[in-house]
């Protein structure tokens, strides 16, 4: 007799994959459709009153007075508000003063933020948790406005340049971002380089500050947009006009709702009307954050992620 050999029952979807979560199946049509329609409406929110800005920037005085106001139509174009802003006076010396302040600072930050975060990314350095301990806390807990005022006084800072640096010259958060994407890099290549001989500041500059381009990338767009918007620390800290950085400028220019004094001859000829002066001045407040971006934009994701999940 031939013997039967009892063959296993396959229960129908025993070997299946499990269900996937809802996020991870592929998108239907009215889905696709769906997205597609969301960030277009979102794009056109963004773009349209940026469109508007410039194209009242770009206007004739005739052509404003027909819209009532800010233009969505450009009919001409004419670049007399950009000249007559160029040309010398209140908004050309704001703008280099903004300019060698967002460079200076930049600098001074970026300096400070990555001594600083490379030595509490080495766990054997001294004071290692205290320090932390303390930067942190200085996240949680603040002194107050009338504090820091009475400090920057103290300090003879008061109408100079270093109020608008030195105040805001450190974010924590920046140095824990430095320092979680620094204890992300292998310990083995800077154990390497101390055998050989070198030293804290040359494993600082030639193996991890090479390999850390994307976080510091980043961190160098975040300080430079902050010095760069900044406004509150100038309307504190300085009483004199001619010292004004653009932000504060632009924002006189939008309180008056006319256009400042000195900008020539062709307010008075009425070829230049104030609003596309002021519409003018947001445009070169925003080009160079919007020129930069995009050029920063491929390491977000490295250099924010890595940098604020390890470590």
């Amino acid at each position: 007799m031939t013997a039967v050999i009892d063959k296993p029952v396959h229960k129908p979807g025993r070997w299946a994959a499990p269900p996937r979560p809802v996020w991870e199946e592929k998108p239907s049509q009215v889905g696709l459709a769906g997205k597609g329609l969301v960030l277009g409406i979102a794009c056109f929110a963004i773009l349209f009153p940026l469109w508007i800005v410039v194209v009242t920037s770009l206007s004739s005085r005739k052509t404003i007075d027909e819209a009532g106001g800010l233009v969505m139509v450009p009919k001409g174009v004419t670049f007399i508000a950009y000249q007559e802003l160029l040309s010398g006076g209140q908004v050309t010396r704001a703008a280099i003063i903004s300019v060698l302040v967002t460079l200076v600072g930049t600098a001074f930050s970026m300096t400070v933020s990555v001594l600083c975060a490379y030595g509490l990314s080495r766990t054997e350095s001294v004071g290692h948790r205290w320090i932390l301990m303390t930067l942190l806390a200085t996240m949680f807990f603040s002194a107050g406005l009338i504090p820091t005022y009475l400090l920057v006084q103290t300090l003879g800072l008061t109408d100079s340049y270093l109020a608008l640096i030195l105040p805001s010259a450190i974010s924590v958060f920046n140095i824990l971002v430095l320092r979680g994407f620094f204890m992300g890099i292998s310990p083995e290549l800077t154990d390497s380089a101390r055998i050989d001989g070198a030293g804290d500041f040359r494993i600082l500059w030639q193996i991890i500050m090479p390999l850390s381009r994307a976080v510091i990338a980043v961190i160098t767009l975040f300080y430079a947009v902050g010095y760069w918007s900044a406004w509150f620390n100038a309307s504190l800290y300085l009483s004199d006009q001619d010292m004004m950085p653009l932000q504060n400028v632009m924002i006189q220019l939008v309180q008056k709702q006319e256009a400042p004094v000195g900008l020539g001859q062709a307010i008075k000829t009425g070829q230049l009307s104030g609003l596309a002066v002021q519409m003018a001045v947001m445009v070169m407040a925003l080009l160079p954050v919007a020129v930069l971006s995009p050029f920063v934009q491929r390491h977000f994701k490295k250099g924010m992620l890595t940098g604020a999940v390890k470590g």
